[in-house]
């Protein structure tokens, strides 16, 4: 069974995908919208975790009150774009696990090649974030998700800036357990494996390289 697929329809958010996209937008720009839309999508996406009852005093009354139930969840970057998401996650869930996973897209077959590696060591007993902002060929997505599954993770999310159908579709073969949540959805990918219209590179434009 397929797991959900989430795409934002918000106008907020869709008012940072539009300042996203743009070319003229600078790299401070370019973070700080990041961090607005992993924000706004990871409200929906953590909407499902679990939570449990415990009782407070408010300077009023005693009241039962709701708190996220078990260990935080994990949130892992695919590098080094998806450090600015973590960052935006973290603003949410102050105690959540930090993992890395550093993958480069190969120029000539596209295929993702893993260079770094470095996870919570209880991924099995904590839901896992995993968080990149461009759903591409799929390719990085699924070899990330195939290593926090090695790694001992059982519930996974991963939530992207920007899909495309190839991406998500590659994700839902390999790993239909896995749910998806977009802030956008674009048409598809051109001859260099690029979304269209996409928003270029990440990496490039949060951090001013090329």
């Amino acid at each position: 069974m397929t797991v959900a697929l989430t795409i934002i329809d918000h106008p907020l958010v869709a008012d940072k995908i539009t300042r996203l996209r743009d070319a003229n937008t600078d790299s401070a720009r370019f973070r700080a919208l990041c961090r607005e839309v992993t924000v706004l999508t990871a409200y929906e996406a953590l909407r499902d975790l679990p939570t449990t009852t415990i009782q407070v005093t408010t300077p009023i009354a005693t009241t039962d009150a709701t708190i996220l139930a078990g260990r935080a969840p994990a949130v892992v970057g695919v590098l080094r774009a998806g450090l600015i998401m973590v960052e935006a996650i973290l603003a949410l869930v102050p105690e959540a696990r930090v993992g890395h996973i550093g993958l480069f897209r190969d120029p000539t077959t596209h295929l993702p090649v893993e260079y770094y590696r470095k996870l919570p060591t209880d991924l099995d007993q904590r839901a896992t974030i995993l968080v990149d902002p461009m759903l591409a060929t799929g390719g990085s997505a699924v070899a990330a998700i195939a290593l926090l599954k090695a790694a001992g993770a059982a519930s996974i999310r991963l939530i992207s800036i920007i899909g495309c159908p190839e991406g998500v579709a590659a994700v839902q073969r390999d790993h239909p357990d896995v749910s998806i949540t977009l802030a956008a959805m674009d048409d598809g990918l051109d001859d260099h494996a690029y979304i269209v219209p996409g928003l270029g590179d990440a990496g490039d434009r949060l951090y001013g390289t090329h």
